[in-house]
């Protein structure tokens, strides 16, 4: 699970880390430098505007777990991951502006890339999307997301917090100008197919209930839109993590 140094969505992260170690498997950790400790978003454990649109609280307790886990505490650098050695890719999603250095990183998209030519498990939820967007195959130049099927957070999802908070915290909700759904589209190209899902914008899917969630599969990628989506997206990338021996 490749992070940035701080900013990362407190539930996309937590929620997939709790659910994979808890079946048994080993998550460690990436960030650009490595050797330190990265940091989720604090609005999202502080509750944003006025305790809204934060993190739930089971995520935040499964945060403030992973905190003290050896391999968070003491993550690899992303100049130093041997995909061949890892059995699924995990990328979360997060939308302030520290974002960036992960989103944006030619070092840590061309890792994505050798993981993705594996043909092994990989997740992507939200933001997390964008950068598997942005990794290429070299030997086409296309985003290796071209012709496949995938969702990401949906453009009125990203308007939507953007409008309701502005008056408050500017452009906090908007890490790039261009919407990730217009990004992430483009990438697809036109064999692509992009799955927006179920119009919601508060209710969220729990351990106990997927009713208001959404994932999309394609073969040994699994994607989702936000935090409301992560233990369903947990579950399903980890059904094709248990389905491959390890490497």
């Amino acid at each position: 699970m490749p992070l940035p140094d701080h900013d990362f969505d407190v539930t996309e992260a937590a929620v997939p880390w709790r659910l994979v170690r808890d079946a048994g498997h080993e998550v460690v950790f990436a960030t650009e430098a490595g050797g330190s400790a990265p940091a989720a978003d604090p609005r999202l454990l502080d509750g944003v505007i006025f305790g809204q649109l934060g993190a739930e609280p089971e995520p935040v307790s499964f945060y403030r777990e992973m905190e003290q886990d050896k391999a968070f505490r003491n993550p690899l650098s992303w100049a130093d991951l041997d995909v061949q050695g890892y059995d699924g890719l995990l990328l979360t999603g997060g939308h302030a502006p520290g974002m960036r250095q992960y989103l944006g990183s030619q070092q840590l998209q061309g890792k994505i890339a050798e993981f993705w030519a594996t043909g092994r498990p990989v997740g992507a939820i939200c933001h997390g999307v964008l950068v598997l967007a942005r990794s290429t195959d070299p030997a086409t130049g296309a985003s290796v997301l071209r012709g496949r099927a995938t969702t990401c957070l949906p453009k009125y999802m990203e308007r939507s917090a953007y409008l309701i908070t502005a008056w408050r915290l500017g452009r906090y909700y908007r890490t790039y100008p261009a919407y990730v759904e217009d990004e992430v589209v483009a990438a697809l190209g036109e064999s692509g197919r992009f799955e927006r899902g179920p119009r919601v914008l508060a209710a969220r899917g729990t351990a106990t209930d997927d009713g208001p969630a959404f994932a999309v599969e394609d073969g040994a990628y699994v994607s989702a839109r936000w935090p409301g989506d992560s233990y369903l997206y947990a579950r399903k990338f980890l059904e094709r993590l248990s389905a491959r021996p390890a490497a």
